[in-house]
């Protein structure tokens, strides 16, 4: 498997076209792959870094799925997000601290390209194009944080459970993947955890789904039948938050 991962390179790789070499010409794609690190494959449960360590490398999500968390100060976790193909991770590492302020593991059997900061820092300053590429990344990533805000305020259990599956069916899409069919690599309290809800709401709530039809799950895996359906659970809620700013 390790060997297999060696072998593929930023222009054949699939995720070419949402990740940072894209875009680039091909000498700069050169000099781009004499920076990253193709670290070995991390197994499931495995810590990619963890809170407090010294953070001097971004992460770019090469294959499999990661959990981010944070330790509260009695001890417990609590998820603050989840990371598909084509993500970044560390992005702490460009604070001054230079710690990382979170965990990160994996969910499943996962692979990174690893970025030295440093060298990443220089290389952004010979390649305009790696720079601005990384902005928009970074700039997606920003957003989806916001999302995951809004996601997490004060909503129905329904509507954060909907939305959830709403919104990893469109990451999945945009990094090519199948956005009708997939896994939830991440755990039913991992997912709760994440969502403020407990593992028998959240059970409750995708079976409630998938009885309306517009879901159908099996184990861990998740059909979209009817994404309208979907949104108009979610929507109405978007609506009123609207209405309310006016």
């Amino acid at each position: 498997m390790e060997s297999i991962f060696h072998k593929i390179d930023c222009v054949h790789c699939r995720l070419s076209s949402v990740c940072l070499s894209n875009g680039l010409a091909q000498e700069e794609v050169n000099q781009f792959e004499r920076v990253v690190k193709r670290k070995r494959p991390i197994k499931s449960d495995e810590y990619l870094y963890r809170q407090e360590d010294n953070c001097t490398s971004l992460f770019v999500v090469k294959s499999g799925s990661f959990r981010s968390f944070i330790w509260d100060i009695d001890g417990g976790e609590q998820t603050i997000g989840f990371y598909l193909p084509g993500e970044l991770m560390g992005l702490d590492a460009l604070h001054q601290s230079q710690r990382h302020h979170c965990s990160v593991v994996a969910l499943e059997t996962s692979s990174v390209c690893e970025l030295p900061i440093d060298r990443f820092n220089g290389l952004c300053t010979k390649i305009p194009r790696l720079q601005a590429q990384f902005l928009r990344i970074v700039g997606a990533q920003l957003v989806l944080s916001q999302d995951n805000m809004v996601l997490l305020g004060n909503r129905s259990a329904t509507v954060k459970v909907a939305n959830f599956l709403l919104a990893l069916s469109e990451r999945y899409n945009a990094l090519g993947y199948s956005g009708t069919d997939f896994n939830l690599s991440m755990a039913r309290h991992e997912i709760a955890n994440f969502l403020g809800l407990s593992i028998e709401t959240v059970s409750r709530q995708l079976g409630y789904l998938n009885k309306t039809g517009a879901i159908s799950i099996k184990h861990r895996g998740v059909q979209i039948n009817n994404r309208s359906l979907l949104k108009t659970i979610v929507e109405p809620c978007s609506s009123k938050r609207v209405n309310y700013a006016y």
